[in-house]
């Protein structure tokens, strides 16, 4: 399977989703985070980092309980910017 290239807006959306779950995670230990969720460390930690910039809505959506975030803001705070 090939995969379309991203562009940049794509991109800076993952860098804010990754920065937003980033934030919200505070003290709490990646791995201790990524466990309550059911994915893995190295998962979130490519979301925190942008690595991944497309994660599942599955992932998002654990991610985003385990945080206490509403996917209602995450849509709004990750939300493609128009042109």
């Amino acid at each position: 399977m090939v995969r379309t290239p991203l562009t940049p807006e794509e991109r800076e959306r993952g860098e804010r989703l990754g920065q937003l779950l980033r934030v919200a995670r505070g003290e709490r230990s990646m791995v201790d985070v990524a466990a309550e969720a059911g994915v893995s460390a190295e998962t979130l930690r490519k979301i925190e980092t942008g690595r991944a910039p497309t994660p599942a809505f599955f992932t998002v959506a654990a991610l985003a309980r385990v945080l206490g975030l509403s996917m209602d803001e995450l849509v709004a705070r990750c939300a493609l910017v128009a042109a």
